[in-house]
């Protein structure tokens, strides 16, 4: 029997097995995908398989500076007692340092590891540690240098928040203070002219209706949402916030003053926009019981 790509990826998105595990499996049960199953689970890739419904919200992110490159990797796992794990720090170190030789996630999935690719590296581990997880997501600077800086840091170059900042002017002293202000602030662009605009209209959208219920003129309410949309910006930008070293100056302002151009950065934190389903200890035990 011929075993398609199509038959191949529903059985990985199945069994969470890798590509190559995929297709050894049907090719040896003739494409049945039970059976393939089955075999993936002889050979020690079903606990990855029972695993992979699991929420994996929790983790570390991992990051790699070399030269005027700078990658951070966010690899999720159920339990924060499995990310202080040895196995798993060394797994983010290695994915980081992996990350350095290409350009997306996608691609970094596919990149070789001890014989294998990313992705087959990391269900093996998932068997191995018995804990679902998931190399999610990456991102890359690059510029004249980069600094990099974790927060809650569990091991040298990984934490719970991972902060990446491309400049130019030499000051890295200062550059790291900046990235130490962005893992603090959580700012949405580097300027005003980098913000999403539907990010922006929708802001405004709701600014405008706000102003218009306190039956002002329309002269006065222009001038409210203009001063309104001001402080959003102010907030959303990492160039207008307020410095956490310095309130009294806006990162943009110190950074004038320090000789610095900060020309882009990238900020990941573990679980972020991840939707963990909780139930009562009750409810859990009743859906095991099949109630």
């Amino acid at each position: 029997m011929t075993i398609t790509a199509a038959m191949v990826k529903e059985l990985r998105e199945t069994s969470g097995a890798g590509m190559m595990d995929a297709k050894k499996a049907l090719q040896e049960t003739n494409g049945d995908m039970e059976a393939a199953i089955d075999w993936l689970r002889t050979k020690g890739l079903a606990k990855a398989a029972k695993k992979s419904g699991r929420t994996a919200a929790e983790g570390l992110v991992g990051v790699s500076v070399d030269g005027g490159k700078g990658v951070a990797v966010e690899v999720n796992s159920e339990t924060d007692f499995v990310a202080k794990n040895a196995d798993f720090q060394n797994m983010v170190r290695d994915f980081a340092a992996a990350a350095q030789g290409v350009s997306d996630v996608e691609a970094l999935k596919a990149a070789p590891m001890a014989g294998k690719t990313v992705s087959e590296f990391l269900t093996d581990k998932i068997a191995t540690i018995g804990e679902n997880m998931n190399l999610r997501r990456m991102a890359v600077v690059e510029g004249d240098a980069v600094v990099s800086y974790v927060h809650n840091a569990a091991a040298p170059g990984m934490g719970k928040i991972g902060v990446l900042v491309a400049f130019s002017g030499g000051d890295e002293a200062f550059a790291r203070q900046v990235a130490m202000h962005i893992a603090a602030a959580n700012p949405a662009a580097l300027s005003e002219a980098d913000l999403d605009p539907a990010f922006v209209e929708r802001e405004r959208n709701v600014l405008t209706e706000q102003a218009r219920e306190s039956g002002k003129p329309e002269a006065v309410i222009a001038k409210m949402i203009e001063g309104r949309m001001g402080k959003f910006m102010a907030e959303n930008t990492l160039l207008g916030q307020a410095f956490v070293v310095n309130p009294d100056l806006t990162v943009g302002a110190a950074a004038k003053e320090a000789g610095v151009t900060i020309t882009k950065f990238a900020r990941l934190e573990v679980g972020e926009g991840i939707v963990v389903e909780k139930e009562d200890f009750a409810a859990e035990v009743a859906k095991v019981a099949g109630n």
